[in-house]
C-alpha cells in the first residue's frame, strides 16, 4: 500500500471535517444542504427543476487519489475522484476498477449514489458492487465509516446523496492491459441475437460484453479483452464515431482507457440530435469545444432558457429489464417505441438490492437484469408521453428505470418499487433533521406540459 502523496492523507481529515463542520451548522439551523461540485452534474438536465435555497457544501476539492495497494489490487480515493483520473493513475501498474463507467467525469462518489454499469457489469455488477468501504458525512456532520455487509454500507448505494455525503471509497481493481482487442457479431434477429448474448454471458472467454442494436435487423454484439499489444489503433476522440464503427467493423483495437471513455466523445449518441455535429468538417472545426460528455452536458446547461420552450425534452434514460422478460420487451420496444440506436448492457447483480421491496423482488429474480439505454427519442408528440409510455412498460415488466432522468411515479407507484419501511427508518437515523432532501421528494415528477 502507498500514497501517491504523503500529504495526502492529512489534506483529505482537513476537507472532511470543513464538510462536516458545514453540515453540522445547517443542522443546527434547521437548514438544507446542497453539494457543490466542480465536476458536471450527469443527472439528465431538467429545465423545470424548481431552484431551492439550501446552504451549499463545497466538495469540490475531494478528488485525490489517497492510497493505491498494487499488490492487493485495492484503491482508496476521495469521492470526487474522476473515472478518468482514477484510470490514469491505475493502469500503468496493470490494474484497473472492475467497472468504468463510460463517460470521463462521472466521479466514483456518484457512481455509488446512483448507479453505474458498463460491459465489464456482466460478470462484476456496478461499481458499486466493488467497493469494500466508504467514508461519509451523516445528516448531523458526523463523519462514519461502513464496510461491505453493513447495512449503512448496503443502502448508501442508490440513495442518490439524500442520507450523507460520501466523501472516501475503498474498492477493488483487476488485473488489466494497455490495449482492448474488439469483436462485433452481427445477428438480424432478435432470438439467435438473445441466445448468443445470454450463452456468452454465462461463460468467462471475454472481459468486456455488450450490444448495440441499430435497428430490427441490425443486432450487434460487442466483445472485448485486455490485450499486450495492438496492430493498429482506431480513435474515436474527434474524426471517428464509435457506435457506427460496430456495424462496419467485425474487429478493432483501442487502448485501454479509449475503449473505457468509447461512448464519451458523442455521449453515446446524442451529437446526432445537433445538426451538423456528426460531419467530418464540423468535428474537425468545432468538436474540440462541443464534443464530450462535460461539454455537451455543459452547453445543455447554457441553453436551458431555450429547452424550456420545448414542449418536452428528448427521452434519455436507462432501464432495468429482469433477463426473464427481455423477450416480452424487446418486441414491444420495436413494434412501439422503434427508436435506434439501443444500448445493451447485461448486469449482474450479487444479489437484489436491500432498497427493492420486498414484493418486487421476485419479478427482479436472480438479480440478472439488462441494462437497455436510450439516448434520444424525439418526445414532442402532443398525444404521447414517451418517456411516460416507457416509465409504464419497464414497470409492467417488473424492471426498474434509473431516477436521474424524467420520472413520472405516484408516490404509491413509486413505494411499490422501493422499501419504504427499510429506506425510511435509514434516513431517518441518518438524517434526523431533514438536511438532505427525501428519495422520493428529489425525484417526483415535474409538469412538462403546462
Amino acid at each position: 500500500m502507498f500514497s501517491p502523496d504523503p500529504q495526502a492523507l492529512p489534506r483529505h481529515d482537513a476537507r472532511v471535517a470543513r464538510v462536516a463542520a458545514t453540515i453540522a451548522a445547517a443542522a443546527e439551523a434547521g437548514q438544507r444542504v446542497r453539494a457543490v461540485r466542480e465536476t458536471v452534474s450527469h443527472f439528465v438536465p431538467n429545465p423545470h427543476a424548481p431552484r431551492q435555497e439550501k446552504r451549499p457544501v463545497d466538495v469540490s476539492d475531494l478528488t485525490e487519489i489517497l492510497e493505491l495497494d498494487v499488490a492487493g489490487r485495492s484503491c482508496r480515493a476521495e469521492a470526487g475522484v474522476t473515472f478518468m483520473d482514477l484510470v490514469r493513475a491505475t493502469l500503468p501498474h496493470g490494474l484497473a476498477p472492475k467497472t468504468v463507467p463510460e463517460l470521463r467525469t462521472i466521479t466514483i462518489g456518484g457512481a455509488v449514489a446512483g448507479c453505474s454499469v458498463e460491459s465489464m457489469s456482466y460478470r462484476y455488477g456496478g461499481f458499486h458492487d466493488s467497493c469494500l468501504s466508504y467514508e461519509l458525512v451523516d445528516g448531523l456532520g458526523q463523519i462514519q465509516t461502513c464496510a461491505r455487509g453493513e447495512e449503512m454500507f448496503e443502502l448508501m448505494h442508490g440513495a442518490y446523496g439524500t442520507c450523507g455525503v460520501l466523501t472516501a471509497l475503498t474498492f477493488e481493481l483487476i488485473p488489466a492491459k494497455p490495449f482492448v482487442r474488439l469483436e462485433h457479431r452481427m445477428h438480424q434477429r432478435f432470438e439467435p441475437w438473445w441466445a448468443e448474448l445470454q450463452a456468452l454471458c454465462a461463460g468467462d472467454d471475454y472481459a468486456f460484453i455488450d450490444g448495440i442494436i441499430h435497428g430490427p435487423d441490425a443486432w450487434v454484439i460487442c466483445l472485448g479483452n485486455f490485450v499486450d499489444e495492438a496492430p493498429q489503433l482506431s480513435d474515436y476522440e474527434r474524426q471517428g464515431i464509435y457506435y457506427r464503427s460496430t456495424l462496419v467493423k467485425r474487429e478493432d483495437h483501442l487502448t485501454a482507457e479509449q475503449y473505457f471513455f468509447r461512448y464519451d466523445a458523442e455521449c453515446h449518441w446524442l451529437t446526432r440530435t445537433l445538426p451538423g455535429f456528426e460531419n467530418p468538417i464540423v468535428r474537425r472545426l468545432f468538436g474540440r469545444w462541443i464534443l464530450g460528455s462535460t461539454n455537451l452536458i455543459r452547453w445543455s446547461d447554457r441553453v436551458k432558457p431555450f429547452l424550456k420552450m420545448k414542449r418536452r425534452p428528448e427521452v434519455v434514460v436507462d432501464v432495468f429489464i429482469p433477463a426473464a422478460r427481455m423477450p416480452e420487451f424487446m418486441s414491444w420496444y420495436v413494434e412501439v417505441f422503434d427508436f435506434f440506436p439501443l444500448w445493451i448492457v447485461p448486469y449482474q447483480m450479487p444479489g437484489v438490492y436491500p432498497w427493492v421491496a420486498d414484493a418486487w423482488r421476485p419479478g427482479v429474480g436472480d438479480g440478472f437484469v439488462i441494462d437497455c439505454a436510450v439516448y434520444g427519442k424525439p418526445n414532442s408528440d402532443p398525444e404521447i408521453d414517451w418517456s411516460e409510455v416507457l416509465e409504464r412498460k419497464v414497470t409492467e415488466l417488473g424492471g426498474v428505470k434509473t431516477l436521474i432522468s424524467r420520472n413520472h411515479y405516484t408516490e404509491e407507484a413509486f413505494w411499490r418499487i422501493y422499501d419504504r419501511p427499510r429506506l425510511e427508518a435509514f434516513k431517518a437515523k441518518m438524517d434526523p433533521k431533514g438536511v438532505f432532501d427525501g428519495l422520493y421528494a428529489k425525484f417526483a415528477p415535474r409538469n412538462y406540459d403546462r
